[in-house]
């Protein structure tokens, strides 16, 4: 009997080399708001063994997020585009044995991916820019209007879009959503 080769293949990381390591990156992790435990992660496994998104994926595991944080591997993470398969369940968050915020370590490495990377998802940025131009993050069709009318709905509430582009401007989200560079898909590596 011939054996047969398994067409899928398990992702396999690269080899860690010493100049990517930032041995201050967990410390400066540790201190933002949503990644206070990160060093208490043991890597028991418990979040990419419940998470939903790691059971369909073989590059996606919130483990080897929070383990690469505790190397220091912080711009293999920040231009990861897998960071951003995370639903933002916190099933991972119910589980760990822990209490390590992976879904908030993910949330910290995100706003650091589009601040210091200007790397965002497409779907991000068009979301953000059809917030800032009407108020609502789907932009809403005239006919979904004139449907509303039609099935005796109310109107929708009226945005105050200049309140919405001032957050934008005094957050720097306008700027940063001008320079950023979008992707439009996470394929495996």
């Amino acid at each position: 009997m011939s054996e047969m080769k398994s067409e899928a293949r398990e992702y396999v990381p690269p080899v860690i080399k010493a100049e990517e390591l930032d041995p201050k990156f967990k410390y400066k992790m540790s201190k933002i708001h949503g990644a206070e435990k990160v060093m208490v992660c043991f890597q028991c496994g418990t979040c990419t063994a419940d998470c939903p998104i790691a059971r369909f994926s073989e590059f996606y595991r919130p483990r080897r997020i929070a383990r690469m944080v505790q190397l220091g591997l912080k711009d293999r993470l920040l231009l990861d585009k897998a960071l951003w398969l995370c639903s933002s369940c916190f099933t991972c968050v119910d589980h760990c044995p822990q209490g390590v915020e992976i879904a908030g370590i993910v949330r910290v490495l995100r706003n650091m991916a589009a601040a210091d990377k200007t790397l965002l998802p497409l779907v991000y940025k068009e979301l953000a820019t059809n917030l800032m131009k009407s108020g609502f993050v789907y932009e809403i069709p005239e006919s979904r209007l004139q449907k509303r009318v039609e099935q005796g709905l109310p109107p929708l509430p009226k945005p105050n879009v200049k309140d919405v582009m001032k957050i934008f401007e005094v957050t720097g989200s306008a700027g940063l959503l001008e320079k950023v560079q979008t992707f439009a898909k996470v394929e495996s590596k």
